[in-house]
Protein backbone atom coordinates (compact mmCIF):
# COMPACT_ATOMS: atom_id res chain seq x y z
CA UNK A 1 0.00 0.00 0.00
CA UNK A 2 2.99 2.53 0.44
CA UNK A 3 5.06 1.06 -2.60
CA UNK A 4 7.08 4.10 -3.64
CA UNK A 5 5.84 4.31 -7.58
CA UNK A 6 4.57 7.58 -7.54
CA UNK A 7 0.58 6.32 -6.85
CA UNK A 8 -1.60 8.45 -4.06
CA UNK A 9 -2.67 6.34 -1.32
CA UNK A 10 -5.81 7.40 0.79
CA UNK A 11 -6.09 5.39 3.53
CA UNK A 12 -9.26 5.73 5.51
CA UNK A 13 -9.05 5.26 9.26
CA UNK A 14 -12.39 5.03 10.86
CA UNK A 15 -14.26 3.07 14.29
CA UNK A 16 -15.80 3.27 16.70
CA UNK A 17 -16.24 6.75 18.73
CA UNK A 18 -13.33 6.72 21.87
CA UNK A 19 -11.75 3.52 20.21
CA UNK A 20 -8.52 5.82 19.26
CA UNK A 21 -9.16 6.96 16.24
CA UNK A 22 -7.23 10.36 16.36
CA UNK A 23 -4.30 8.29 18.18
CA UNK A 24 -3.81 6.21 15.05
CA UNK A 25 -4.01 9.17 13.13
CA UNK A 26 -1.11 11.04 15.14
CA UNK A 27 1.07 7.77 14.72
CA UNK A 28 0.86 8.30 10.62
CA UNK A 29 1.17 12.01 10.80
CA UNK A 30 4.37 11.58 12.96
CA UNK A 31 5.74 8.94 9.77
CA UNK A 32 4.71 10.92 7.25
CA UNK A 33 1.63 10.66 5.99
CA UNK A 34 -0.78 13.66 5.19
CA UNK A 35 -3.98 13.62 7.66
CA UNK A 36 -7.18 15.38 7.69
CA UNK A 37 -9.49 14.82 10.79
CA UNK A 38 -13.72 14.75 10.71
CA UNK A 39 -13.80 14.92 6.50
CA UNK A 40 -17.18 14.60 5.20
CA UNK A 41 -17.19 11.57 2.77
CA UNK A 42 -18.68 13.64 0.20
CA UNK A 43 -15.75 16.10 -0.17
CA UNK A 44 -13.05 13.75 -0.11
CA UNK A 45 -12.47 13.29 -3.60
CA UNK A 46 -12.19 17.18 -4.23
CA UNK A 47 -9.55 16.76 -1.54
CA UNK A 48 -7.94 13.97 -3.56
CA UNK A 49 -8.00 16.05 -6.72
CA UNK A 50 -6.57 19.11 -5.39
CA UNK A 51 -3.49 16.81 -4.30
CA UNK A 52 -3.19 15.64 -7.91
CA UNK A 53 -3.89 19.80 -9.46
CA UNK A 54 -0.45 20.61 -7.15
CA UNK A 55 1.43 17.63 -8.73
CA UNK A 56 2.33 15.90 -5.37
CA UNK A 57 3.33 11.94 -6.49
CA UNK A 58 3.20 9.26 -3.99
CA UNK A 59 1.51 11.38 -1.64
CA UNK A 60 -0.03 9.16 1.44
CA UNK A 61 -2.89 10.25 2.79
CA UNK A 62 -4.69 9.15 6.19
CA UNK A 63 -9.02 10.40 6.16
CA UNK A 64 -10.24 10.58 9.77
CA UNK A 65 -13.76 9.67 8.67
CA UNK A 66 -17.23 9.16 10.83
CA UNK A 67 -20.21 7.62 10.81
CA UNK A 68 -22.52 10.11 10.58
CA UNK A 69 -25.75 8.81 8.72
CA UNK A 70 -27.24 4.95 7.51
CA UNK A 71 -25.66 5.24 4.52
CA UNK A 72 -21.84 5.63 5.50
CA UNK A 73 -20.53 2.49 4.87
CA UNK A 74 -22.55 2.02 1.52
CA UNK A 75 -20.96 5.82 0.57
CA UNK A 76 -17.33 4.63 1.40
CA UNK A 77 -17.37 1.71 -0.60
CA UNK A 78 -18.63 3.40 -3.32
CA UNK A 79 -16.07 5.96 -3.02
CA UNK A 80 -13.47 3.74 -2.63
CA UNK A 81 -14.46 2.24 -5.99
CA UNK A 82 -14.49 5.83 -7.57
CA UNK A 83 -10.68 6.31 -6.36
CA UNK A 84 -9.49 3.07 -7.42
CA UNK A 85 -10.93 3.18 -10.76
CA UNK A 86 -9.19 6.15 -11.24
CA UNK A 87 -5.51 4.90 -10.16
CA UNK A 88 -5.78 5.53 -6.75
CA UNK A 89 -4.89 2.19 -4.06
CA UNK A 90 -7.40 2.79 -0.64
CA UNK A 91 -7.61 1.23 2.25
CA UNK A 92 -9.51 1.13 5.18
CA UNK A 93 -8.44 0.70 8.99
CA UNK A 94 -10.96 0.27 11.50
CA UNK A 95 -10.02 0.59 15.15
CA UNK A 96 -12.45 -0.38 17.67
CA UNK A 97 -12.73 -1.71 21.36
CA UNK A 98 -15.26 -3.63 23.67
CA UNK A 99 -18.68 -1.44 24.66
CA UNK A 100 -17.13 -1.89 28.16
CA UNK A 101 -13.76 -0.19 27.87
CA UNK A 102 -15.83 2.49 25.43
CA UNK A 103 -18.71 3.36 28.33
CA UNK A 104 -15.38 3.69 30.55
CA UNK A 105 -13.50 6.14 28.15
CA UNK A 106 -16.54 8.20 27.51
CA UNK A 107 -17.35 8.24 31.51
CA UNK A 108 -13.49 9.86 31.91
CA UNK A 109 -13.88 12.63 29.83
CA UNK A 110 -17.54 12.96 30.33
CA UNK A 111 -18.18 13.74 27.02
CA UNK A 112 -21.48 12.21 25.24
CA UNK A 113 -21.15 9.93 22.69
CA UNK A 114 -21.86 11.53 19.18
CA UNK A 115 -25.06 9.25 18.37
CA UNK A 116 -26.21 9.36 21.77
CA UNK A 117 -28.87 11.86 21.37
CA UNK A 118 -31.40 11.62 24.55
CA UNK A 119 -30.95 7.77 24.83
CA UNK A 120 -28.24 6.21 27.12
CA UNK A 121 -24.76 5.88 26.04
CA UNK A 122 -24.97 1.95 25.53
CA UNK A 123 -27.45 3.05 22.82
CA UNK A 124 -25.00 5.47 21.17
CA UNK A 125 -22.79 3.00 20.74
CA UNK A 126 -24.96 0.21 19.90
CA UNK A 127 -26.11 2.26 17.12
CA UNK A 128 -22.64 3.54 16.04
CA UNK A 129 -21.90 -0.07 15.80
CA UNK A 130 -24.72 -0.97 13.14
CA UNK A 131 -23.70 1.81 10.69
CA UNK A 132 -20.45 0.70 11.19
CA UNK A 133 -21.23 -2.95 10.47
CA UNK A 134 -20.63 -3.23 6.87
CA UNK A 135 -17.20 -0.73 6.89
CA UNK A 136 -15.33 -2.78 9.53
CA UNK A 137 -16.57 -6.45 7.50
CA UNK A 138 -14.57 -4.45 4.40
CA UNK A 139 -11.85 -3.34 6.45
CA UNK A 140 -8.13 -4.56 5.85
CA UNK A 141 -6.93 -3.88 9.32
CA UNK A 142 -8.74 -4.10 12.59
CA UNK A 143 -7.39 -2.74 15.89
CA UNK A 144 -9.30 -3.61 19.04
CA UNK A 145 -7.35 -1.19 21.67
CA UNK A 146 -9.29 -2.57 24.45
CA UNK A 147 -5.74 -3.51 26.51
CA UNK A 148 -3.58 -1.70 24.15
CA UNK A 149 -0.82 1.09 25.31
CA UNK A 150 -0.17 3.70 23.21
CA UNK A 151 3.54 2.29 22.53
CA UNK A 152 1.62 -0.96 21.65
CA UNK A 153 -0.78 0.91 19.36
CA UNK A 154 2.00 2.44 17.67
CA UNK A 155 4.10 -0.54 17.07
CA UNK A 156 0.93 -2.35 15.26
CA UNK A 157 -0.12 0.84 13.27
CA UNK A 158 3.39 1.20 12.30
CA UNK A 159 4.10 -2.41 11.34
CA UNK A 160 1.10 -2.54 9.51
CA UNK A 161 1.46 0.93 7.40
CA UNK A 162 5.57 1.59 6.99
CA UNK A 163 6.63 5.19 7.88
CA UNK A 164 6.60 6.94 4.99
CA UNK A 165 9.56 9.24 6.06
CA UNK A 166 12.09 6.24 6.65
CA UNK A 167 13.22 4.95 10.33
CA UNK A 168 15.18 8.05 11.25
CA UNK A 169 15.01 9.52 13.84
CA UNK A 170 14.77 13.59 13.68
CA UNK A 171 18.03 15.42 14.85
CA UNK A 172 18.25 18.79 15.95
CA UNK A 173 21.61 19.67 17.57
CA UNK A 174 22.33 22.74 18.62
CA UNK A 175 24.98 25.02 20.26
CA UNK A 176 24.63 27.70 22.92
CA UNK A 177 25.86 30.09 25.54
CA UNK A 178 25.50 29.21 29.38
CA UNK A 179 25.42 33.29 29.93
CA UNK A 180 22.34 33.47 27.85
CA UNK A 181 20.59 30.53 29.29
CA UNK A 182 19.76 27.54 28.74
CA UNK A 183 17.40 26.33 26.10
CA UNK A 184 13.71 25.54 27.18
CA UNK A 185 13.35 22.79 24.33
CA UNK A 186 16.51 20.79 24.61
CA UNK A 187 16.50 16.85 25.44
CA UNK A 188 19.74 16.13 26.27
CA UNK A 189 22.05 19.06 27.11
CA UNK A 190 26.43 18.74 27.01
CA UNK A 191 28.47 21.03 28.65
CA UNK A 192 31.68 21.32 26.83
CA UNK A 193 33.12 23.71 28.95
CA UNK A 194 36.07 21.12 29.95
CA UNK A 195 38.01 22.18 26.56
CA UNK A 196 40.06 24.94 26.66
CA UNK A 197 38.53 28.40 25.69
CA UNK A 198 39.95 29.72 21.93
CA UNK A 199 38.79 33.22 23.56
CA UNK A 200 42.41 33.15 25.24
CA UNK A 201 43.95 32.47 22.25
CA UNK A 202 44.24 35.78 20.41
CA UNK A 203 44.62 34.96 16.88
CA UNK A 204 41.22 33.12 17.45
CA UNK A 205 39.23 35.41 19.71
CA UNK A 206 37.85 37.14 16.37
CA UNK A 207 37.00 33.53 14.58
CA UNK A 208 34.22 31.11 15.26
CA UNK A 209 33.82 27.25 15.34
CA UNK A 210 33.08 27.21 12.13
CA UNK A 211 36.65 28.54 11.33
CA UNK A 212 38.76 25.81 10.63
CA UNK A 213 41.44 27.67 12.79
CA UNK A 214 39.03 27.47 15.87
CA UNK A 215 37.69 23.99 14.67
CA UNK A 216 41.01 21.93 14.42
CA UNK A 217 42.36 23.73 17.95
CA UNK A 218 38.93 22.55 19.68
CA UNK A 219 38.80 19.14 18.26
CA UNK A 220 42.50 19.23 18.42
CA UNK A 221 42.31 18.97 22.32
CA UNK A 222 43.13 16.10 24.52
CA UNK A 223 39.70 14.29 24.91
CA UNK A 224 37.55 16.02 22.61
CA UNK A 225 37.29 13.56 20.00
CA UNK A 226 36.69 10.52 22.29
CA UNK A 227 34.04 12.69 24.32
CA UNK A 228 32.03 13.21 20.94
CA UNK A 229 32.72 9.55 19.75
CA UNK A 230 31.37 8.61 22.90
CA UNK A 231 28.53 10.68 23.05
CA UNK A 232 27.46 9.35 19.70
CA UNK A 233 27.15 6.25 21.07
CA UNK A 234 24.99 7.31 23.93
CA UNK A 235 22.64 9.46 21.78
CA UNK A 236 22.23 5.94 19.78
CA UNK A 237 21.24 4.24 23.03
CA UNK A 238 18.82 7.23 24.12
CA UNK A 239 17.41 7.02 20.26
CA UNK A 240 16.84 2.96 20.51
CA UNK A 241 14.25 4.40 23.95
CA UNK A 242 12.89 7.03 22.11
CA UNK A 243 11.98 4.85 19.04
CA UNK A 244 10.34 2.33 21.40
CA UNK A 245 7.93 4.93 22.97
CA UNK A 246 7.49 6.22 20.11
CA UNK A 247 9.20 9.71 19.72
CA UNK A 248 10.15 10.47 16.40
CA UNK A 249 12.64 13.72 17.12
CA UNK A 250 15.43 14.42 19.60
CA UNK A 251 17.13 18.05 20.16
CA UNK A 252 20.26 18.27 21.26
CA UNK A 253 22.03 21.44 23.06
CA UNK A 254 25.49 21.83 22.96
CA UNK A 255 27.08 24.50 25.25
CA UNK A 256 30.11 26.92 26.32
CA UNK A 257 30.48 29.93 28.16
CA UNK A 258 29.52 32.38 25.01
CA UNK A 259 27.81 29.90 21.91
CA UNK A 260 30.63 30.87 19.79
CA UNK A 261 33.86 28.80 20.01
CA UNK A 262 33.33 25.55 21.59
CA UNK A 263 30.21 24.70 21.42
CA UNK A 264 29.84 25.40 17.67
CA UNK A 265 32.95 22.90 17.07
CA UNK A 266 31.74 20.40 18.66
CA UNK A 267 27.93 20.59 17.91
CA UNK A 268 29.00 20.48 14.39
CA UNK A 269 31.32 18.03 14.91
CA UNK A 270 28.69 15.70 16.55
CA UNK A 271 26.10 16.60 13.88
CA UNK A 272 28.26 15.45 11.14
CA UNK A 273 29.00 12.13 13.15
CA UNK A 274 25.08 11.54 13.92
CA UNK A 275 24.56 12.13 9.87
CA UNK A 276 26.73 9.32 8.66
CA UNK A 277 25.98 6.63 11.00
CA UNK A 278 23.95 3.94 9.90
CA UNK A 279 21.03 2.09 11.35
CA UNK A 280 20.08 -1.89 11.44
CA UNK A 281 18.35 -1.40 8.00
CA UNK A 282 21.20 0.23 5.96
CA UNK A 283 19.75 3.25 5.67
CA UNK A 284 20.85 6.48 7.70
CA UNK A 285 19.72 6.02 11.57
CA UNK A 286 19.48 10.22 11.93
CA UNK A 287 17.48 13.38 9.85
CA UNK A 288 20.28 15.76 11.22
CA UNK A 289 20.22 19.67 11.55
CA UNK A 290 22.34 21.91 12.99
CA UNK A 291 22.27 25.23 14.76
CA UNK A 292 23.84 27.78 16.50
CA UNK A 293 21.63 29.90 18.80
CA UNK A 294 23.73 32.34 20.06
CA UNK A 295 26.61 32.44 17.16
CA UNK A 296 26.79 36.40 16.35
CA UNK A 297 25.32 37.44 19.63
CA UNK A 298 28.38 38.88 21.47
Amino acid sequence: MVDSDGLTTVLFVTGMSGAGRTSVANVLEDDGWYVTDNVPVSVIAQVIEQVRAEGVQGQKIAMVVRAGHSSFGESVAALRDELEADGTRTGVIFVDASDEVLVRRFEQVRRRHPLQGDGTLGEGIAAERLLLADVQAAAGTVIDTSNLSSTRLRAIVESTFPNVGGSALSVAVQSFGFKYGLPIDCDLVIDVRFLPNPYWIPELRDHNGRDAAVRDYVLGQDDALDFIERYTELVGIVARGYRREGKGYMTIGVGCTGGKHRSVAMSTELARRLAATVGEDGEPAYKVQVTHRDLGRE
